[in-house]
């Protein structure tokens, strides 16, 4: 059992590594520390000489226990046993972000903390899909290898390299570019980052505005980086919804689709930063039903046997997976079992195995350290069918890349899963899909990720479209509103035309009728906008002119004024009381909008010519 102050140097040791796993930051990655965890009384899951077993049990002990408890992207074990062999470190190749492998072993095999910090960082590159800078791959290193070389070199020594290759950050570029990390574009609950908060860390924290980093390294116009407090008129200072220190339009796009199981992401108009990456719920059909969305990526045979075999490449049939991956060997096996051993595969559990292929390249395209390993298969009808995997010597530190990847189909509504072909109907993508009424799909977070017009959460209301998640997509129903509104301008100039056109005609129709003008028009409008307008507007004679002769009989009206007298007169009151009755009905209906709108601009043109009409006189 570590004393109390053990356990303090132990922390300050490994906190020590974080801090020279800065490099990341030359690929534009922050490594931040939400947890530090020292084992001072039992280890809490089984740690042997055996790196393989030890790793087995390390990931499974993070997925059932550690991840809920304290969520996280990423886990390394540090531990002071020697592992077998040369090996000082080992993880899984691009698993980053994943419940079930997003972790490696990391030895302290050195006095100088920064060795153990490179072992870190190197095998937390195999996690973002980083392989080894093999000479024939030729990495271009801007550091000489007596002066350490790049930190994925197949074995690392003193002095200890802190930089990474060309061929390291084509790795992360390319594993980016098919879904790997998905969780790397959220923003870090600040809340639990270990240390503390501090004004230059780069992460704004509780009663800062801004943090641009240390005063040397601030190149952010909108932030003062002594203060952590946002300069001048500046609203924000950081994210993808933060431009010229202002935030973005709500809708305007901030995160793109990277694949086919990826969802696009919009800024909120309330946040400078873009809402927390999502993805296509497991289990979600892709490429054409070939394979299922799994941690955001579309994993299928296809791919992988052309990753291994190049262009041309295809799965062999199951016929192969069942016969070589039934064997138990290096050549043939479903993974290891916790003893380290090689283990069969089960017949329906064959094509979660070694991966087998057939077509493309002569020989594996990923390095010279990549075997080809070739099976004649004879078949019952005569003739042979050839398999062709691959064993792959990628050091100590990487388990078999040979093998079917986490998330491949393996059968229809079948997934691989910890080696075994398991329903996908143990994610509940059926069931989550189901309440989305057919206009969307269920994201990671059983969300309803709405098609454009229909509104989340359950895509059964007009609105914006997109998640409670991800944002509105509301630029692209701005631009149909616009196209909207753009076309119903030109119907309403085009019908104003018509009538300006036509004015005189109308004007003799209106002005030659039995009744009053107004009246006329009133009844016009009413009619064409299916119910009268409530309030009754009187026309007044002209002052200087005769009154109508008015006969005896009252269902005789008086004749109208000659056509080329001057027509009437109707007060700015008399205008008021229309237009305001006018709006008040407009606002009840939208039927007629078209033709209210047409008619009120007739009406305002007919008083404005009637006003200069009667000026003129």
């Amino acid at each position: 059992m570590y004393s109390e102050a053990r356990n303090r140097n132990l922390k300050l040791r490994l906190s020590s590594y974080l801090l020279h796993c800065q490099f990341y930051r030359a690929l534009n990655i922050r490594v931040a520390l939400v947890g530090l965890e020292v084992w001072s009384d039992v280890d809490k899951c089984p740690i042997t000489q055996d790196p393989f077993t030890t790793l087995h049990e390390f990931l499974d002990w993070r997925k059932v226990k550690l991840l809920p408890q304290k969520p996280h992207d990423n886990a390394q074990l540090i531990s002071g046993v020697y592992f077998q062999g040369t090996t000082i470190g080992m993880a899984p190749i691009m698993s980053m972000c994943t419940a079930e492998q997003s972790g490696g072993i990391v030895m302290d095999h050195s006095d100088n903390p920064l060795g153990a910090a490179v072992t870190l960082a190197h095998e937390l590159g195999h996690n973002f899909g980083m392989n080894h800078d093999t000479p024939e791959r030729g990495c271009g290193c801007r550091v000489t290898v007596d002066r350490g070389g790049c930190i994925m070199t197949p074995s690392t020594g003193y002095p200890f390299p802190t930089v990474f290759s060309s061929c390291s950050k084509k790795d992360l570029t390319a594993s980016f570019e098919k879904g790997v990390g998905m969780c790397l574009f959220n923003m870090p609950e600040v809340k639990v980052l270990y240390g503390g908060q501090k004004c230059g860390n780069g992460y704004v924290e509780e009663g800062e505005e801004c943090d641009c980093g240390e005063l040397e390294e601030c190149m952010n116009p909108c932030c003062n980086a002594t203060t952590c407090t946002l300069k001048g008129d500046a609203v924000c200072a950081h994210g993808q919804c933060c431009q010229d220190c202002q935030l973005k339009q709500a809708g305007t796009p901030c995160r793109e689709s990277s694949n086919s199981c990826d969802l696009p992401e919009f800024c909120t108009g309330t946040s400078p930063h873009c809402p927390s990456n999502v993805y296509l719920h497991d289990g979600h059909a892709c490429q054409n039903v070939d394979g299922y969305c799994y941690n955001g990526i579309c994993q299928t045979h296809e791919q992988q046997c052309i990753t291994l075999w190049g262009q041309g490449a295809k799965p062999a049939p199951g016929i192969c997976f069942e016969r070589v991956n039934s064997a138990g060997d290096p050549y043939g096996n479903c993974g290891k079992d916790s003893k380290g051993s090689f283990a069969k595969c089960e017949a329906r559990d064959a094509k979660c195995g070694k991966i087998q292929c057939q077509g493309g390249a002569n020989r594996p395209v990923i390095g010279t350290n990549a075997v080809s390993i070739e099976t004649n298969i004879p078949l019952h009808e005569g003739g042979r069918i050839l398999c062709r995997g691959t064993h792959v010597y990628l050091g100590d530190d990487m388990p078999d890349p040979g093998l079917v990847l986490t998330g491949t189909k393996c059968g229809d509504g079948m997934m691989c899963l910890n080696r075994q072909c398991q329903n996908v109907s143990v994610f509940g993508v059926h069931e989550c899909a189901a309440k989305c009424s057919s206009r969307g799909v269920c994201n990671n977070n059983k969300n309803c990720h709405c098609e454009a017009h229909w509104a989340p959460p359950f895509c059964d209301k007009t609105g914006f479209g997109g998640s409670v998640d991800s944002g509105p997509i509301r630029l692209a129903d701005s631009g149909n509103l616009t196209v909207g509104i753009l076309v119903a301008l030109l119907t309403v100039l085009a019908a104003a035309l018509i009538i300006c056109i036509k004015r005189k005609t109308l004007l003799g129709l209106l002005f030659t009728s039995k009744k009053n003008p107004l009246e006329k028009l009133r009844y016009l409008i009413s009619s064409l906008c299916c119910r009268s307008v409530s309030a009754s507007i009187s026309g007044q004679s002209p002052p200087n002119q005769p009154s109508p002769v008015t006969t005896t009989s009252p269902s005789r009206p008086a004749p109208p004024l000659p056509h080329s007298a001057t027509i009437f007169k109707v007060t700015g009151l008399q205008r008021h009381i229309f237009c305001t009755q006018f709006v008040q009905y407009l606002t009840q209906t939208t039927v007629c909008w078209m033709i209210c709108a047409v008619m009120l601009f007739l009406e305002c043109h007919i008083c404005f010519d009637s006003t200069n009409h009667s000026q003129q006189d």
